[in-house]
């Protein structure tokens, strides 16, 4: 029995041993290496892999394939003629040192620490005026690997961008602003950037403008640069901008509107008011120059005329013909009196004209000659145009009579030649100028 127990014992004890062999065996063929250790074998010393060199170094250059998406579009500053936007922007190239086998997974996203140790293209903004990361809560970074050693690059980033813009046709402008993407070291011989064929630049679907109205569509094109140093791939976008026209018609051009039509009140008021068509022809001028400053204050200062300056400089013009128009009707009804200053002076004239020539005809019967004297023609016409006889209240009448017509025409003559400019105006600004900017983009 002793004996039997024994064997027993050894057989048991080997058949636990194989057992545990082919089961560690199984499970070690079957169990995927951990993360770290496949990260270690990828990327570590002993992979051979360098982050300094491009992926087929010596060979054909990388090409990069680029889309953007738009969080967040706007500040748009015309001051500074530049604007402000935060994007996703996405890069994808392939690294056939990063191809993979070992680990099941078609991809691994990996942390940000992870960038340091791999190769990235050295894109930045031609056109950048400034830039910042985004650190909150974590870096705002991606990064992931495929099987295929295709590297996914995402970061978000908030970007000040120059927009040079033409505001001849401000405030009813379209602006188109440009985001321009370059390789900074590498040549078209070792990089190359090319724009995603789908969906190369997406929009948030919240996005919204105070001023501007984005289109939909934009130009994607390529900007290849050529310097001393050779020729640099690049890319860009165009966004296409039409200003909204709701804040500067509340804010300048009804106001403008308004005070014009008040300066036309003064053509209503007697004449003889003085003070109130003084003080209201002088306040709509006032009036007028602040508005027509505050409109420049958020404009730069450009050398050609914009179409708010021609807007407030007419605007101007017709208040302060205004103002003229009643320094003309006080003029016209005041001389009346300057009529009988003259008649009386000529009176006065021809009665000294007639006492020298008494006295020339009694210095003559003695036999005395006299020199010729300097005597005022009295027979020039003054106011020929008025009938001789009438009174001073006839007189005066005239002269009024004329000053109201002056006024009656003045509150015909000036609205209509207003709205005549109105209609040239938004005609040619609005509808004209707008068709030839569309068909130019």
């Amino acid at each position: 029995e002793n004996r039997f127990l024994i064997i027993w014992e050894v057989a048991s004890f080997s058949f636990r041993s194989v057992l545990c062999k082919e089961t560690k065996f199984t499970s070690k063929t079957v169990k995927p290496p951990s993360p770290s250790d496949f990260l270690d074998k990828l990327m570590g010393c002993t992979s051979g892999y360098d982050a300094r060199i491009r992926p087929n170094f010596k060979g054909p250059p990388v090409n990069v394939t680029c889309n953007i998406f738009i969080n967040s579009f706007g500040s748009i500053t015309e001051t500074t003629m530049d604007y402000r936007l935060n994007i996703f922007l996405r890069q994808q190239w392939n690294d056939p040192r990063l191809a993979y086998k070992e680990y099941p997974d078609d991809s691994l996203d990996l942390d940000p620490s992870m960038l340091d140790s791999i190769w990235k293209p050295d894109l930045f903004f031609a056109n950048e005026k400034g830039a910042n990361f985004h650190e909150v809560t974590t870096d705002n970074k991606l990064l992931r690997i495929f099987q295929n050693g295709n590297v996914l690059y995402s970061i978000r980033l908030t970007l000040t961008l120059s927009c040079p813009m033409n505001l001849k046709n401000f405030p009813m402008d379209s602006q188109t602003c440009i985001m321009q993407l370059e390789s900074f070291g590498y040549t078209m011989n070792d990089l190359i950037f090319e724009w995603l064929d789908v969906g190369a630049v997406q929009v948030a679907d919240d996005l919204t403008l105070p001023q501007f109205v984005l289109k939909e569509e934009q130009g994607l094109g390529y900007c290849t640069k050529h310097y001393n140093t050779g020729k640099f791939t690049c890319i860009e976008v165009r966004f296409y901008l039409d200003r909204q026209m709701g804040y500067y018609l509340i804010q300048m051009y009804i106001p403008s509107l308004l005070t014009v039509i008040l300066s036309w009140v003064s053509f209503w008021i007697n004449m003889d008011a003085a003070p109130a068509r003084v003080g209201l022809g002088i306040t709509t001028v006032l009036t007028m120059t602040t508005q027509s400053s505050g409109s420049r204050a958020s404009l730069p200062k450009v050398s050609y005329v914009k179409a708010i300056d021609i807007w407030m400089a007419v605007c101007l013009l017709f208040v302060f013909a205004a103002l003229l128009e009643y320094a003309a009707v006080n003029f016209v009804s005041r001389q009346h009196k300057e009529f009988f200053r003259l008649r009386k002076k000529l009176r006065e004239q021809r009665r000294q004209k007639e006492e020298q020539e008494q006295q020339d005809i009694l210095f003559q019967s003695f036999g005395f000659a006299l020199s010729a004297r300097n005597v005022p023609d009295m027979d020039a016409p003054v106011f020929a145009d008025l009938p001789p006889g009438l009174g001073f209240y006839d007189i005066r009448k005239r002269f009024v009579d004329r000053a109201k017509r002056i006024d009656t025409i003045s509150r015909a003559l000036f609205p209509m030649s207003f709205l005549m400019f109105n209609v040239l105006y938004w005609l040619t600004y609005k509808v004209l100028w707008h068709e030839d900017i569309q068909a130019t983009m």
